[in-house]
């Protein structure tokens, strides 16, 4: 299938290149993000690869649809970027890898939480400085203390069971309950049940009308005093504007952001040598108790390739099926 790859970096053409076995599908890797400026270019192809800050809305599957663009591939779990409604109403199907590598992102919340609590990213700094000095590093033991898993698919059970194995109290967030976890001890409660009992919440859910902004001013304010907030989901589950008035009158101890509301402007791309006019994202960068990496949770060998492997095993069911198991 002739597939346009938007939004291509060199690592995705070196694992898609090899996951295409035989040249099965012929492959134009393109750096430009898909949007309503860009869409013209995928004249000629059968199908469009997209990532999480392509935007797919409803003008652009117009588009596409006008283009005779028959398939939409996305290489990567979430697909709120997308206008699912639009697409079936002009009959182009859309894909997507539903499990990459959930023990990436799993893992990467975990890393930023122990990073975040003992405060690594000013230890790392200061010491390349000579600055040895401890004060203002100072974390607590996370053995003994409440976890607020909000999301219990894949990734949140694996980090669910992380927090678990360090002896971590842990309470739960989803309208559907893992038996699995509910043996290890696991409670699920709702999410502001959980907000006043919590000294870490996590966030795992999918971005969803209902989860937009789901930490916001009202839910800020039931939080425990202290609390470290975790986000390697979406970036729009949290008011940004609302966060920052909490990191400034102390109610959060401590942010870790992998993910930012307002992140495709930014994300993905070398801004090092330009001023960068987003001012909410540079007041986060203000706070010494905020840590943030540019969405790149996901980002490991094995992940990659299992991306690469099931994208294009998607484009290929669609061409030979007229579907695919992993079809939204």
């Amino acid at each position: 299938m002739k597939t346009v790859v938007f939004s291509s970096k060199s690592y995705d053409e070196e694992f898609l290149n090899a996951a295409n076995g035989g040249a099965a599908h012929k492959l134009r890797f393109l750096p430009a993000r898909l949007d309503e400026t860009t869409a013209s270019l995928a004249k000629g192809y059968d199908a469009v690869c997209v990532f999480v800050n392509d935007l797919v809305n409803g003008t652009v599957v117009d588009t596409l649809a006008d283009l005779g663009v028959k398939a939409i591939a996305l290489r990567c779990a979430g697909y709120n970027n997308v206008d699912i409604a639009r697409a079936r109403e002009r009959g182009i199907a859309v894909v997507r890898v539903p499990a990459y590598s959930p023990h990436a992102v799993a893992e990467f919340a975990a890393t930023l939480l122990f990073s975040l609590n003992r405060r690594i990213h000013k230890a790392y700094n200061r010491v390349r400085e000579g600055n040895f000095e401890l004060a203002g590093l100072m974390g607590f033991d996370l053995v003994g203390k409440t976890v607020t898993v909000v999301g219990t698919g894949k990734i949140g059970s694996i980090f669910a069971r992380i927090m678990h194995c360090i002896g971590c109290r842990i309470l739960a967030v989803d309208a559907y309950r893992n038996p699995e976890l509910e043996a290890l001890g696991v409670t699920y409660v709702t999410f502001h049940e959980a907000l006043p009992q919590s000294d870490v919440i996590s966030l795992h859910c999918p971005l969803t009308a209902e989860t937009r902004h789901l930490v916001n001013a009202e839910s800020l304010s039931l939080m425990k005093h202290g609390l470290l907030l975790i986000n390697t989901g979406r970036g729009a589950l949290i008011d940004t504007a609302a966060v920052i008035a909490a990191l400034k009158s102390g109610i959060l101890g401590g942010l870790a952001l992998d993910v930012y509301e307002e992140e495709d402007k930014l994300f993905f791309s070398d801004h090092s040598h330009e001023i960068i006019p987003d001012d909410v994202f540079m007041r986060l960068t203000t706070f010494p108790n905020v840590l943030l990496t540019g969405h790149q949770a996901f980002f490991t060998k094995e992940a990659l390739e299992q991306i690469a492997t099931v994208t294009l095993q998607n484009l290929s069911d669609l061409e030979s099926e007229g579907r695919s198991a992993n079809q939204l």
